[in-house]
């Protein structure tokens, strides 16, 4: 276990703040003849540090030590970045022990080349504009927003490329009067979706607005524990495994999420490949995908993940899986 600090290519902004780099925990597993390896970012939203997220792994790995397997211990421990770590490096290990690709373990399709979101971070309309313009082959494009700006921004992006796609992502920072105001302005500029735009806890107002553009949920979604609870407030689940605790029940909540009728989002948080590999095996359930971390940092593994034509393609073995 190690913890790694990776720049971002520039300053990185959304409602909440303004990132330069992202701190990660990677977790090795080992049976004396492989190795399995996983990477998760400890978020502070969620009450997350560096360290609290090493002491968990600590507790965990003193657990497997002590031959409890992780198969057994896996819902005993909370779902967060520490769970994600040690659950993805059991896969890998379980897929290089045995030979068998870790989406055929799992029981998913094989993962294919799937057109990824880029996001553009929150910033003057003019600046967004630029950043959008300057988005290359991506189809998709991610906009962070968060203040009296909002539809501002996201009038010059679509002047800027009319023929993208467009979701927004406001990170809990909207008011519902400001999302009623700004519906219709968004809905002129064809965003296809609207990520979070009220704080956890504030959902029920939701379901008083008349759905006009798809509403997703992110910070106030976790596991397939929180679905129901959201499941009247919302159209689209933002998985992200540092959130799950994992692939084991980013799965399990992606399955139970297309059950009751909801779509699926694939997102992530601020990595590097590792991170983003395991995520790749949840694009058959999805309706969006938003895999792009690798982008936005100065610096990545060997055996990254290709990116190219707007798509991030399956990973190298070598790297994991």
């Amino acid at each position: 276990m190690r913890q790694e600090r990776w720049l971002h290519t520039r300053p990185f902004r959304i409602a909440r703040g303004v990132a330069t780099h992202a701190d990660v925990v990677v977790v090795t597993l080992s049976d004396g003849g492989h190795r399995g390896w996983g990477e998760a970012r400890p978020t502070a939203r969620y009450g997350e540090t560096t360290d609290s997220v090493i002491a968990q792994v600590g507790e965990i790995l003193s657990a497997i030590s002590r031959g409890i397997a992780w198969e057994s211990l896996h819902d005993e421990v909370p779902a967060g970045a520490a769970r994600n770590a040690v659950d993805c490096a059991a896969w890998d290990l379980q897929a290089k022990r045995s030979g068998v690709p870790v989406w055929k373990l799992i029981g998913v399709p094989e993962p294919t080349s799937i057109p990824t979101a880029y996001t553009i971070g929150l910033d003057s309309p003019e600046a967004m504009a630029a950043a959008a313009e300057a988005s290359g082959a991506h189809s998709i494009l991610k906009l962070k927003l968060g203040g009296q700006e909002d539809v501002a921004r996201v009038r010059a992006v679509r002047a800027a490329v009319p023929r993208k796609r467009l979701i927004v992502d406001v990170n809990e920072a909207w008011s519902f009067e400001q999302l009623q105001d700004s519906l219709p302005a968004l809905l002129e500029a064809g965003v296809a979706m609207i990520e979070q735009p009220l704080a956890a806890g504030k959902d029920d107002a939701l379901m008083k607005l008349p759905r006009l553009i798809p509403l997703c949920a992110d910070e106030t979604c976790h596991t397939s524990a929180d679905l129901d609870r959201v499941r009247p407030c919302y159209d689209v689940i933002n998985i992200k495994l540092d959130k799950t605790g994992g692939l084991t029940e980013a799965v399990r909540l992606a399955r139970l999420a297309r059950s009751r009728g909801l779509d699926v989002m694939a997102g992530c948080m601020p990595g590097t490949s590792l991170a983003i590999a395991p995520a790749t095996l949840l694009a058959p359930f999805c309706r969006f995908v938003d895999l792009d971390a690798p982008l936005l940092m100065s610096g990545d593994r060997e055996s990254a993940l290709d990116y190219a034509d707007g798509c991030v393609h399956p990973p190298a073995r070598a790297l994991w899986g």
